[in-house]
């Protein structure tokens, strides 16, 4: 086996012995800092009658308490933190769309450990020193950006902070940079695609050979056409501020699942509604435990993502278990006239009829009414499809058979609906 490929071999190739004996060392040291130095834990645990002492194992984690995005809110701004602040050295945050914005700090530590997951995500993917990784997340409190520009920067490659934005600039980049590795938003990447179209910009004018994408869903056809529209492979690479940030997992180069950094992060996939620990295989909500996070270490965290893992060794030879890709979140979850609808469904149903439709609204009306908006693109009825009210019928007809409720289809004029520099809001409900 071929250690060069990865960026920490032992890790990455243990066996799951080997794994679950580090993971358990850790989780019974991070239980015993937490309880002695997190009140709200403290309290949760002793409501649960856990002592630290009854974490001994991996295998004991299923005993300790969750911790749900509540927590975070109800102790605003630092009330989860493990060090004192004068051991935080960077505070991130998440957007806050609903209620309070999600606080999370990092130690000295914490960053190297960011870090290095990230560079393991560059690696996972044939990144090397050579690479040219440029950085279209957003800077700032939002975690994508500074996360992935540690990560090249520990990999050793030449980083190029852009930023998300200004789009023509980032073209231009991506050409005068002889960039080779992109992160951004799937969303903001076929923004790009469409003004490359309208410039008449080519894809063979650029060094591009791989990017990462996360931040939010997007489905396999997504991914096809970016890999058509860019001329590389489209990797899909999953974070979450609270946990730690993008990189917590990331596809390899046989893109079938994201190995998970499992000796920082200690996966389970739970029944949402009874809270049971699901087997391997099964497809549940994914709860994560921080093992080595100092600042801010998340025990049991509720994701609310909906997603399956699968511990077979990859052909890659990592042995990191791998996390399929999320098929949506609990909390983006759509109920309409009683059925669970997630967007998700509905993009792979649009693009698989016309790859070209990307961008799309869904808008949910009083009395359930869900009608997704289309965007019209130039040449969009010809050939194959046939006149505007045959592609609507049947574009209904595929979206209403992937999701079983009734959904109509509206056309939006060229240009009309607003353009994402980094996650699209693409769900309007309006009930």
């Amino acid at each position: 086996m071929n250690h060069s490929n990865y960026y920490n071999a032992q890790i990455e190739t243990a066996t799951r012995s080997q794994l679950e004996e580090i993971q358990s060392q850790r989780l019974a040291k991070q239980i015993r800092r937490v309880y002695d130095n997190v009140a709200p834990y403290r309290a949760k645990m002793d409501a649960a009658g856990v002592s630290p002492d009854d974490i001994k194992s991996v295998h004991d984690l299923h005993r300790l308490p969750f911790t749900e995005k509540q927590d975070l809110r109800n102790n605003y701004p630092y009330g989860m933190f493990a060090v004192p602040m004068s051991e935080v050295v960077r505070i991130h945050a998440s957007s806050g769309t609903t209620g309070k914005q999600t606080v999370v700090g990092y130690t000295k530590a914490d960053i190297d450990l960011w870090a290095e997951c990230a560079a393991r995500s560059l690696m996972n993917i044939g990144g090397t020193k050579h690479d040219f990784v440029q950085v279209a997340y957003g800077y700032g409190l939002f975690t994508g950006g500074l996360g992935m520009h540690y990560g090249s920067e520990k990999l050793g490659a030449t980083t190029i902070p852009a930023s998300s934005g200004n789009s023509l600039r980032q073209l231009e980049m991506f050409r005068d940079f002889e960039t080779t590795i992109i992160c951004l938003t799937p969303s903001y990447a076929v923004s790009l695609i469409e003004l490359m179209a309208q410039r008449g910009i080519s894809k063979d004018e650029f060094a591009l050979k791989a990017g990462l994408f996360g931040a939010e869903p997007w489905t396999e056809e997504m991914r096809a056409q970016i890999e058509r529209g860019l001329g590389i492979k489209a990797y899909d690479i999953y974070g979450l501020s609270e946990i730690l940030g993008p990189s917590v997992s990331c596809e390899c180069t046989a893109q079938c699942g994201m190995h998970i950094c499992e000796d920082h992060f200690v996966p389970e996939i739970i029944d949402p509604d009874t809270f049971e620990v699901l087997p391997a295989g099964e497809t549940g909500e994914l709860v994560f435990t921080c093992i080595t996070k100092e600042a801010f270490p998340l025990i049991r965290y509720r994701t609310r993502d909906i997603a399956r893992l699968d511990y077979s060794v990859c052909e890659c030879g990592r042995t990191l278990v791998r996390m399929m890709k999320p098929q949506g979140r609990t909390d983006d979850m759509l109920i309409v006239k009683g059925v669970n609808v997630f967007p998700s469904q509905i993009e792979s149903a649009l693009l698989g009829f016309d790859p070209n439709a990307t961008q799309y609204q869904i808008h949910v009306d009083k009395g359930d009414y869900l009608e997704v908006r289309i965007e019209m693109y130039d040449d969009m009825f010809r050939d194959s499809v046939g006149s505007i009210e045959e592609y609507r019928r049947k574009m209904g007809e595929e979206i209403t058979s992937a999701i079983s409720v009734k959904a109509s289809v509206r056309f939006d004029e060229k240009g009309e609906q607003a353009r994402s520099q980094g996650k699209a809001q693409r769900v309007f409900d309006k009930r």
